[in-house]
């Protein structure tokens, strides 16, 4: 028996994986700074309100719309009005996560083979996704020159006719930087002058640090463009699975493109009643869990000691973080694990350039983000620690 090229990966485990696993096994700590996962990490909850919003009866009839009910749509809606953007209830459709919304777009806009550009340094689930829906996932790079930024002159280079879109993570995991307007209308102008689409990725957009973020729905739009987002970060439920598509652009390619996603929408169907009557509610209580990781992410952030560089972070839960040269290798995070306890990603895990880059979550407990970082400088430091 054959299985799928498609799923062809190397499901072995990795060495960093056996680190933490042999550590574990051994009655040894772990100090994990790679935890992502809010409901996991000490913040407080209004879990009355939320388990109390799956009770709505509506949910007991099957009323299914491929788009999306139209009641959770409008919450969508209102919640893009708060940040200063028009979105129109029947330009969105939800679906279950962005990881769903990506295999939607990438069906919609591409054949077997053809490409999608992303940036590097980025999150490493894309590359899965494509494999899933037989797309090529090609990257653009970003450089860092006190700030992050996009290389346009190399991204134009890239372009070749199997391109069909270009993916933005706006703000970028892990790097935390935002693209702002400058940067946005030149990649919309390209995209329209290339005749390919805009994929953006704003899951982390409530998470400026000094600064409201402005999101791609503000447009100008001058290029097809599909707005991805959802409550694993806006609301930090990523247990609830709710996300979303909005769908803007020149309006005879916007009406094509919903045309054909309401088609791919209804041949799944796979948002749930309950979940869709609850997002209301949902998206109303935001701001209280926002606030607090907020709190969390600043007071970690300003944690980081020396010799240790935290990278500048505008927006999100990550740091990049730059160790010494001198204790830089390709398997640090596996070194750092088995002598000193801690768990971190390595850079190259997301595209950075180097050896000497980890990156950490900032969401965790104060206190456990603080162990960690000492047990870190202490290691980059031996002589002064002694």
């Amino acid at each position: 028996m054959s299985f799928s090229r498609r799923t062809g990966w190397d499901t072995a485990e990795s060495d960093l994986a056996r680190a933490i696993r042999e550590r574990r096994a051994a009655g040894l700590e772990v100090v994990d700074l790679t935890v992502s996962n809010p409901t996991v990490c000490g913040f407080d909850f209004d879990g009355g309100a939320i388990l109390e919003a799956l009770a709505d009866p509506g949910a007991l009839t099957y009323d299914p719309n491929p788009l999306g009910m139209a009641t959770a749509r409008e919450a969508v809606a209102g919640y893009y009005r708060d940040r200063g953007a028009a979105v129109e209830p029947g330009a969105l459709l939800l679906t279950t996560s962005t990881s769903e919304a990506y295999s939607f777009i990438f069906r919609l806009l591409c054949d077997p083979g053809d490409e999608v550009l992303a940036a590097r340094p980025s999150y490493p689930l894309f590359d899965f996704l494509a494999d899933l829906d037989d797309v090529v996932l090609a990257s653009y790079p970003l450089f860092y020159d006190f700030g992050w930024w996009i290389d346009f002159a190399e991204l134009e280079r890239r372009i070749t006719p199997r391109i069909r879109a270009i993916l933005v993570v706006h703000p970028n995991n892990p790097t935390g930087h935002i693209t702002r307007r400058p940067e946005r209308e030149r990649l919309e102008e390209l995209c329209a002058r290339r005749g390919l689409a805009l994929i953006v990725d704003e899951v982390f957009l409530d998470y400026g640090l000094s600064e409201e973020i402005e999101s791609f729905a503000t447009g100008p739009h001058l290029c097809l463009t599909f707005v991805l987002s959802g409550l694993s970060k806006i609301a930090a439920l990523p247990q609830m699975k709710v996300a979303w598509i909005a769908t803007f652009g020149p309006e005879l390619l916007r009406a094509e493109a919903l045309r054909r996603l309401d088609i791919v929408a209804d041949t799944f169907l796979s948002m749930n009643a309950p979940a869709q009557h609850a997002l209301p509610v949902w998206l109303a209580g935001r701001e209280a869990i926002q606030r607090q990781i907020l709190d969390r992410v600043r007071a970690n952030l300003a944690r980081v000691p020396e010799p240790l560089e935290a990278l500048p972070v505008e927006a999100g839960w990550s740091a990049v973080l730059r160790l010494p040269q001198r204790v830089g290798n390709d398997a640090i995070a596996e070194m750092l694990v088995r002598e000193t306890g801690v768990a971190v990603h390595p850079g190259s895990f997301y595209g950075l350039p180097g050896a000497n880059y980890i990156v950490v979550n900032l969401i965790m407990p104060n206190q456990t983000f603080v162990q960690g970082m000492e047990k870190l400088k202490q290691w980059c430091e031996p002589e002064e620690s002694t």
